[in-house]
C-alpha cells in the first residue's frame, strides 16, 4: 500500500476528525487513525466506538490498496511540523510497518492491523432528511450550550432533535436552563425525535462552517449519521426518552421587559465580577422603566450596582438569577433587543429575541431563578 499526499491537506483532514478519538480508551487500537486506500481514494476514520467519523482525502498518487491503523498522536504531531509538502506513505500491511518519506527525511513507525479496527454495521431501515449545513450549525450552536454534564442523566447531555410538519425543533436543557430552537422551513413528512450526544454534535459544529452543501441526516432507533462533502459522522443515540420540556415552560407571564441585548450583556458581565463566586447570583430589580442590576459577595465585601433603562409592562419585581446562565443565553442570541417574560420570583423566566413577525426562526430560552439571599 503506497500513496503520496499533501502534508498540509492530510494534517487538516486528520485534525478535523481527531476530536472523536477517546482520551481513556480501553481499546489501544482506538488511539489510531484507520487508513483505507481503495479505488485511488483514501478514507481516514477516527472512532471511540460510540462515535465514528470519516474523511476522504485527495491524493497526489496512489498504488495498491490496503488498510492500516496508524498511531494518531505521533502522526499528527509530525505532520504539523511540515509546510505544504508532498509526503509518501509506504505501508507493509503484512508487518504493519509504516514509512513516511519526504525530500529531506524518512520516518518509521509501527501500526496495527486495520481489520481489527471496530467498524460500523450498516444502518438498518433509516429515515432520511436533508438540512442546510448553515441551518444545522446555527441550530446546534444555539442549543448545545444548554445541555448538562451529569453522567447519571445522559439524556440531558444531548440535544433533542424533532422533525415535524411545522419545522425542525432542537432542545437542550440541564434542568437549570433550557433552549428551544425552531426552524419552520425544515419540514418533515413523518414526525420523529431522537437525542444526539454532545460529543458528536461538537464535532459537527466545528466543521459545518466549512461547507455550503446540505447535510444528509439518516437515523433509526439506535443510530444517526450526518453526511456532507467528504465527511461522514455516525453516532449512537441516547437510549432514553427526552423529558417533557413543554410542561416546564411557563405560559402565563404578566411581566414583560424589553431591553437592549448588548447593554444588558455588558452590564451583567461587569456586575457579575462582584457576585459570590459559588452562586454567581445577580439581582434584577425592575420598577417603572428602570432595571437595577446588583450583586454582592459578603465574604469579600464586594458589591456592584448598575442601572439600565428599559421598556417594562408589569408590576414591580425583584428576582435572582445565575449570571453565568444569563450571559450564555445573551451571547447565543443575535437580535438587537431581547424580551424577558417574568411572573414571580420563584418561577422560571423566559428570554426571547425581538424579531420580525415573518421570521423563519424561533428561539426560546428558559432560566430557573435562584432564591435571593444576602450572600
Amino acid at each position: 500500500m503506497k500513496f503520496i499526499a499533501s502534508s498540509k491537506l492530510l494534517q487538516q483532514s486528520l485534525q478535523s476528525i481527531s476530536g472523536v478519538l477517546g482520551t481513556n480508551s480501553t481499546l489501544p487500537i482506538l488511539d489510531n487513525f484507520l487508513f483505507r486506500l481503495e479505488n485511488d481514494e483514501l478514507k481516514v476514520t477516527a472512532s471511540d466506538v460510540e462515535t465514528t467519523m470519516t474523511v476522504s482525502v485527495s491524493l497526489v498518487k496512489s498504488e495498491d490498496e490496503g488498510i492500516i491503523a496508524i498511531p494518531a498522536k505521533i502522526l499528527l504531531d509530525t505532520l504539523k511540523t511540515f509546510g505544504d509538502i508532498p509526503i509518501t506513505f509506504n505501508v507493509n500491511t503484512e508487518t504493519n510497518q509504516i514509512e513516511l518519506i519526504t525530500d529531506d527525511g524518512k520516518f518509521k513507525m509501527s501500526g496495527y492491523d486495520g481489520n481489527e479496527y471496530p467498524s460500523n454495521s450498516e444502518m438498518e431501515s433509516p429515515s432520511e432528511i436533508s438540512i442546510s449545513a448553515e441551518i444545522l450549525e446555527d441550530a446546534i450552536g444555539k442549543t448545545i450550550f444548554a445541555t448538562g454534564n451529569d453522567e447519571l442523566r445522559p439524556v440531558m447531555m444531548g440535544v433533542n432533535f424533532e422533525f415535524t410538519a411545522n419545522g425542525l425543533i432542537l432542545v437542550g436543557t440541564d434542568a437549570h436552563k433550557l433552549v428551544k430552537y425552531t426552524k419552520k422551513s425544515v419540514v418533515s413528512k413523518s414526525e420523529d425525535s431522537f437525542v444526539v450526544p454532545k460529543k458528536p454534535l461538537n464535532q459537527l459544529k466545528g466543521i459545518l462552517g466549512k461547507t455550503n452543501e446540505n447535510v444528509v441526516v439518516k437515523y433509526n432507533k439506535t443510530n444517526a449519521s450526518f453526511e456532507f462533502d467528504n465527511y461522514s459522522l455516525v453516532c449512537r443515540l441516547v437510549d432514553s426518552k427526552y423529558p417533557n420540556y413543554e410542561a416546564v415552560i411557563p405560559k402565563d407571564n404578566p411581566n414583560t421587559l424589553i431591553v437592549d441585548r448588548l447593554q444588558l450583556l455588558n452590564k451583567i458581565r461587569r456586575v457579575s465580577f462582584f457576585a459570590n463566586q459559588s452562586t454567581n447570583q445577580i439581582r434584577l430589580s425592575i420598577s417603572g422603566q428602570e432595571l437595577i442590576l446588583s450583586a454582592e459577595d459578603l465574604d469579600f465585601t464586594n458589591e456592584a450596582h448598575e442601572r439600565l433603562n428599559c421598556s417594562y409592562d408589569g408590576s414591580d419585581l425583584e428576582i435572582g438569577f445565575n449570571s453565568k446562565f444569563i450571559l450564555e443565553m445573551l451571547n447565543n442570541l443575535s437580535s438587537e433587543q431581547v424580551i424577558m417574560e417574568l411572573s414571580t420570583p420563584g418561577r422560571a423566566g423566559l428570554l426571547l429575541p425581538v424579531v420580525e413577525d415573518d421570521s423563519d426562526e424561533e428561539i426560546l430560552m428558559l432560566v430557573m431563578p435562584i432564591m435571593l439571599t444576602d450572600n
